[in-house]
């Protein structure tokens, strides 16, 4: 039986990399942190069938692949059609590639190799910086306005983790804020995107900010 909790409270990542090896540890790395691997893309067709079919909240794009597109080609692709945050892992920290990179606004850029904690640490920076700068323009959550529209309403623990997922927190950071057990906050997160017909953090953010204009 799929574990429900996990699969709707967890942040979803795309990892775009054509070494198998180095796509097993960042899986690895970030399974064992409170995300989940939507999908390993090893070229840029199995990449845009990843993010048509299986829309991540966050993407790992290597540059450097072994096919017509490169990462920084698919980061416009994602640009242009989806809103989410990107991180570019790469070999490459020449000047061309990183003016090339700069172009798209990626939301971070680690240079290989590297580790788990610095993966870990930039991946939570950039979904917080992406979600503070989405969200500059964006209206602030209001609890009433938004049940208003909600057949089950949100409790009031229930919106707090919401508001902290909205500022781009992670599991373990709401749990921190709201000194609980990450456990404690799955479940929130479970029963708040049930009331809101989402199935991801990226669907949800969506949803709220579209529930604020009504």
């Amino acid at each position: 039986m799929p574990d429900l909790m996990k699969s709707t409270s967890e942040i979803k990542i795309l990892i775009v990399e054509d070494e198998p090896i180095i796509a097993r540890n960042i899986s690895m790395y970030l399974d064992n942190n409170d995300f989940k691997v939507s999908g390993i893309a090893y070229d840029d067709e199995e990449a845009f069938a990843e993010l048509k079919n299986n829309t991540p909240d966050a993407v790992i794009l290597d540059i450097n692949l072994n096919s017509p597109s490169d990462g920084i080609d698919i980061a416009a692709f994602i640009n242009k059609n989806f809103h989410l945050p990107f991180l570019f892992l790469t070999s490459y920290s020449d000047r061309e590639t990183i003016q090339r990179a700069k172009l798209v606004e990626p939301s971070g850029y680690i240079v290989k190799p590297f580790n788990e904690r610095t993966l870990l640490a930039s991946l939570e920076i950039a979904l917080s910086n992406f979600a503070q700068r989405s969200n500059q323009q964006a209206p602030e959550l209001k609890m009433d306005k938004i049940n208003r529209h909600l057949l089950s309403p949100l409790t009031e623990r229930e919106y707090i983790v919401v508001n902290h997922i909205y500022n781009g927190k992670t599991n373990n950071q709401v749990a921190a804020a709201m000194f609980v057990s990450l456990n404690t906050i799955k479940v929130h997160i479970k029963n708040a995107y049930l009331k809101l017909d989402a199935s991801s953090r990226t669907m949800a953010v969506v949803r709220l900010r579209e529930l604020m204009k009504k």
